[in-house]
């Protein structure tokens, strides 16, 4: 057990911070106070923030007082208000990164550092910032609470923390606790000052962007633990585990980074009451993008890098902040190193999103443009000079890599969102073909497998064909790479595996409550029949008729929908529907366009021979016997998933379609009659995943797999995939091996082949 004290945890931090940190001063809270250099009432130290404006702005400050008649104690208290008033409506961040204007005249609140070192006069406002760590930090006028630390940044509180150590027999958990129950969510420097808030022991770290008294949602910021790849934090042979937080976050150049060029404020719908919500990275987000960014600016363009960041992990905003860096990245000699980002998703939100996002760092529209019409349309963007971030679609990805290759003295980050489109198809057969440089699509056969991926396909095809031109650096995303993926993009290590350049881990996030276990409730039919037929048979258990009948289908026939369609919906109806106050969906998996329709129609036919009021929609490419999907549900295939969000639709069936990038969280349970392995099996079963307020658990009830060949699909994309290289003679090699034991009989495996 530690023996270290909350005051000496407090003491080391600061002392760290200050003498390492790039750190100006460490105060006593009450001390500041009775100074008066904090202003408990207006929230902000008033002694820090006029301090950093007459080290850089005194000419300002010098021409606010002469409008004011020269009366410097008049100048003071308006600008007192005036910047209050600011932060009151705009908010720190944003006050932080543009300043406040008064009487026509513009104070920096902050200065960040320039993308190059062009500028030294920038440079030295930058070097002006001053830094703060309070202890005891006392946060409320006429009273003796206070908070065990807190960051300021030029006189404004940016954030404040909570400790606690083994010593007192307290954890993180009392830490969260205590924001909870004893820190008032509206006073002034906690609600309307601070951005965020962190509870840590010499484990773990936590932290929120919105006190709410009981209802305060506290988020795991831990590195993960090496060992198991979960959740944690790595034993810190120099430390503490939660060291990193302020000898790596808190630190003064990437503090002041992630401040400017991370957090943002996500805007409340129009009407909407909620309040605007604060986006602060995640640790590994953050992580990511910092590494990425370093490596970029020292080795230029012409990498490749594959981050394997599992789902739930935050993709959307890693990309956009990603984006964002490098669009105005500079390397070591102050020159651009990209000309352009590209970014290919199939995100509709990331299009808004990155806008807003880079909106909000900049205050300059244009910076990101999509591109959603031609090639002409995308010619313009990627020679014209205004749009830094352009956002197109995986199918317009052989003309970006045409336009791209046309203009070779340009570089380009080209970013590849793992595929979030529920088409599949034809489509995924043309995309292959174009970028392979040739032949029709009848000559390129698309397997279920590959489709549960096309944007890596693309990423392949495009590397088979064409190779990698020194002019682009390719970032690619997916939670679940193949091996050949790993092999082009992912990096070699001493024993010559490959691996991703970064890794969030399917296990962490689990584990870190940011996805569901989709494995901890799958079920194959034969284990729920023989459990239905205990109970049934059971006299003990008085169970309604439904599940009685349910229980005589053990000879199951593959292809009788009707008994299938019986037992999916009398099992929704008594165990799924009450789901997620009672708003809970289910998907259907098929092995066939052909199955898909039928079991929709038995479906129905069920659901309307009993007057069970369910709605049943039905997914597939294509037409079949002049039935088309839009025929079929009588609506636009465009809205197919929009219906299923409503109060009108539970059941989805599905042929290839929504079997990869469909977020729906209201989606409970999935039904399995198709058979899955691989990659296929894990984006498939993993479209129930997704966390929804009133979501605890999941549900698979599986007609068709063995629970082994499911868990032995899930184990490769785990933890972390790794790579071995390829070897055309390990197949000889391993033939050899097995030779001796007389299990390959040559004469066998030709009549096999025959």
């Amino acid at each position: 057990m530690s023996t270290l004290s909350e005051a000496q945890f407090e003491q080391e931090i600061a002392t760290w911070l200050l003498e390492h940190g790039g750190y100006e001063d460490v105060k006593l809270g009450h001390q500041a106070v009775a100074e008066r250099d904090f202003d408990p009432i207006l929230a902000v130290d008033w002694t820090e923030l006029e301090t950093f404006i007459g080290a850089t702005q005194q000419e300002s400050w010098d021409a606010l007082i002469a409008l004011h008649g020269g009366d410097q104690l008049t100048t003071q208290k308006t600008f007192k208000d005036r910047v209050a008033k600011q932060l009151d409506l705009r908010g720190t961040i944003d006050v932080l990164r543009h300043g406040v204007t008064d009487m026509g005249l513009t104070f920096r609140l902050a200065y960040f550092l320039p993308a190059s070192g062009l500028n030294p006069d920038l440079v030295a406002r930058y070097d002006a910032n001053r830094l703060s760590v309070v202890r005891q930090f006392a946060y409320e006028a006429d009273s003796q609470k206070t908070i065990d630390l807190a960051l300021l940044v030029n006189g404004l509180v940016v954030a404040t923390a909570e400790l606690k150590t083994a010593l007192t027999g307290q954890t993180v958990e009392d830490a969260v606790a205590q924001y909870r129950a004893d820190r008032d969510p509206k006073n002034v420097a906690l609600a309307r000052r601070a951005i965020v808030h962190f509870a840590l022991d010499t484990e773990e770290v936590r932290l929120t962007t919105r006190l709410d008294g009981a209802q305060t949602r506290f988020l795991p910021f831990n590195i993960g633990d090496a060992a198991t790849l979960g959740a944690g934090n790595p034993p810190n042979p120099n430390g503490h585990r939660t060291a990193y937080l302020w000898q790596r976050v808190w630190q003064r150049d990437a503090w002041l980074d992630l401040l400017n060029r991370f957090v943002h404020v996500e805007k409340a719908e129009k009407g909407s009451k909620a309040p605007d919500r604060i986006i602060f990275p995640r640790f590994h987000q953050w992580d990511a993008v910092w590494r990425l960014d370093a490596h970029a600016r020292e080795h230029g363009a012409g990498q490749l890098y594959l981050v394997q960041h599992s789902a739930g992990s935050g993709k959307s905003n890693t990309i956009a902040w990603l984006a964002h860096r490098l669009s105005s990245l500079h390397g070591t000699d102050d020159d651009a190193v990209f000309d352009k980002v590209i970014v290919i998703t199939d995100r509709v939100v990331l299009d808004k999103q990155l806008q807003d996002t880079i909106f909000q760092f900049e205050h300059t529209h244009g910076v990101v443009q999509r591109i959603d019409q031609d090639s002409a349309q995308l010619a313009a963007a990627l020679t014209g000079a205004q749009a830094r971030v352009i956002i197109t679609t995986l199918q317009k990805f052989p003309f970006v890599l045409d336009k791209m290759e046309a203009l070779p003295a340009r570089r380009y980050a080209v970013i590849v969102d793992e595929a979030h489109s529920s088409q599949t198809g034809d489509a995924a057969a043309d995309l292959k073909k174009a970028l392979a440089g040739g032949g029709s699509p009848a000559d390129v056969p698309v397997s279920p497998a590959e489709l549960s991926s096309p944007s890596e396909d693309a990423l392949v095809a495009a590397a088979e064909a064409r190779g990698f031109p020194a002019n682009l650096s390719f970032f690619a995303f997916t939670a679940t790479p193949k091996g050949k993926t790993l092999q082009l993009f992912g990096q070699q290590g001493e024993d010559g595996q490959y691996r991703p350049f970064h890794l969030y881990p399917m296990k962490q996030a689990i584990e870190e409550g940011f996805i569901l276990d989709v494995l901890a409730n799958y079920t194959t039919y034969a284990t729920y029949w023989k459990l239905e037929k205990a109970i049934a048979d059971d006299p003990r258990y008085e169970t309604p008729k439904a599940r009685r009948e349910i229980a005589k289908f053990v000879d199951l026939h593959p292809t009788h929908q009707a008994q299938k369609a019986q037992i999916i919906v009398e099992h929704f109806r008594e165990h799924v529907a009450r789901r997620i106050g009672g708003q809970a969906k289910a998907m259907v998996v098929t092995s066939s366009r052909r199955h898909a329709l039928e079991l929709t129609e038995a479906l129905r036919t069920h659901v309307k021979e009993h007057g069970y009021p369910l709605g049943v929609l039905g997914a597939f490419s294509g037409a079949l016997d002049d039935m088309t999907e839009s025929k079929l549900n009588g609506l636009p295939e465009s809205q197919t998933a929009a219906a299923l969000d409503g109060p009108d639709f539970q059941l989805l069936v599905v042929a290839e379609k929504y079997q990869t990038g469909f977020d729906q969280p209201k989606l409970h349970t999935m039904y399995v009659d198709k058979p899955l392995s691989g990659l296929a099996a894990v984006q498939t079963l993993s479209r129930l995943n997704r966390r929804h307020p009133d979501k605890d658990s999941t549900f698979v009830l599986d007609f068709r797999n063995d629970a082994e060949s499911i868990r032995g699909s899930f184990a490769p994309w785990y933890v972390q995939t790794v790579s071995p290289p390829t070897d055309p003679h390990h197949m000889y090699d391993a033939h050899h091996a097995m030779s001796e034991f007389g299990v390959v009989v040559a004469s066998e495996a030709e009549d096999f082949v025959r």
